[in-house]
């Protein structure tokens, strides 16, 4: 690509490309334009209505139905909500939906599309959204939703904007220029930040009552703002629910209206968590717990214990005698590291310790531990002796 880019804080393959971010810019500096057409209260009370109308069908439709199938409605009805949706110019159905479930299965890793850790906050606030690797989803993670040729249609080049076009087009038509101005460009705006700071600040403040493997937390103010996306922990933990304020006093305008809409026969089969899932009385899998406990074990600096046991290590006699009995025993070479007593590394309760400290409660907590202690005892044990390499892999 020979467009000028902005380098995106060194993200290999990540920067952004001015052109692709031109519309979005020029839909900020619309707003300035206030000035020339003026601010009537009937605009600004457009303007906030649009924007929690909006919000709504962003959190209800894009996320909930689209991307998580967490209830039912009918093929006509999809296809209005689809539009309706669209109408926010946050691009198309398909590519936000699939955008999006590539978000949950690395949230929080390097291939994160979004993540404040990997990223920075205003690359996951904003800046992924206009990188080359994005300007494509991976559709191959929507096959439920490629199959409808309508939804495709929208999600063109074409169409993805279209919706929202029209109803700026109609603002001016019934309210004139601060209508347009005030009415649709500041809600638009107003919509982005408030859609993306999930993206950015629900992975940064806020409580984790859910060990989830990521940075998700809930946070009642964004909860406000976003009309219940802001409960954001609890949704990592049970994609799948249409509430998303598991308990009564976790408002979630979002779930309420899709309730009401269930009442008509409008959609139907809204999934609720099981009481199972918001008590967290079960353990976590095999592959949720492998994934913590690699976060918990490079949360300790790993690196500066291998340099500090290489050179304390380094004419040992007892170096030989521990690879000879790694390499005979390949296949218990994890438990053969456990019984290796290294001095520096931290021990089985000190890594309880930090773990309470970083997580949420979890019945796993131990299982994380001790999986993280042998993950650490194997990473420096390979530093030391990179001959060892061939046995812990």
């Amino acid at each position: 690509m020979t467009s000028k880019t902005i380098a995106a804080g060194g993200h290999d393959g990540n920067d952004i490309v001015y052109p692709e971010a031109l519309p979005f810019l020029l839909v900020h500096l619309a707003c300035l334009a206030a000035i020339w057409t003026g601010v009537r209260a009937f605009d600004v009370a457009i303007c906030l209505g649009l924007y929690v109308v909006r919000m709504i069908i962003v959190t209800g439709v894009y996320h909930r139905y689209f991307s998580h199938k967490s209830f039912k409605t009918s093929r006509p009805m999809q296809f209005v909500l689809a539009f309706l949706v669209q109408t926010a110019a946050q691009r198309g159905v398909v590519w936000w939906a699939a955008t999006h479930r590539e978000h949950h299965r690395y949230s929080d890793t390097p291939q994160d599309v979004h993540s404040p850790r990997q990223h920075g906050f205003w690359f996951s606030h904003v800046g992924w959204i206009f990188s080359p690797k994005r300007d494509e989803a991976d559709y191959s993670l929507v096959p439920d939703l490629t199959k409808y040729p309508e939804l495709m249609f929208l999600n063109s080049i074409w169409m993805r904007y279209t919706p929202a076009a029209l109803l700026g087009l109609a603002m001016w038509l019934l309210l004139g220029w601060s209508g347009l101005v005030v009415g649709f460009f500041w809600s638009t705006v107003l919509l982005y930040h408030g859609s993306f700071s999930i993206n950015s600040l629900a992975h940064v403040h806020g409580n984790q009552r859910y060990l989830t493997g990521d940075d998700s937390r809930n946070n009642f103010w964004l909860a406000l703002l976003t009309m219940g996306e802001g409960w954001h922990n609890n949704h990592h933990h049970y994609q799948t629910s249409t509430r998303q304020g598991f308990f009564w006093w976790e408002i979630d305008v979002t779930f309420y209206c899709l309730k009401v809409m269930s009442w008509f026969g409008l959609v139907w089969d809204l999934i609720e968590p099981p009481e199972h899932v918001v008590a967290n009385d079960r353990r976590l899998g095999r592959k949720m717990i492998d994934k913590v406990a690699h976060q918990l074990a490079f949360s300790f600096p790993l690196e500066r214990m291998g340099e500090q046991l290489r050179d304390a290590w380094q004419n040992a006699p007892s170096t030989e005698e521990i690879v000879l009995k790694l390499q005979t025993a390949r296949s218990q070479a994890g438990a053969a590291l456990a019984e290796v007593q290294l001095p520096n590394v931290p021990t089985l309760d000190d890594i309880k310790d930090r773990a309470r400290e970083m997580y949420a409660h979890s019945p796993s907590l131990d299982d994380i531990a001790k999986r993280a202690h042998q993950i650490m005892i194997e990473t420096v044990s390979v530093r030391i002796w990179p001959e060892l390499a061939t046995v812990t892999t």
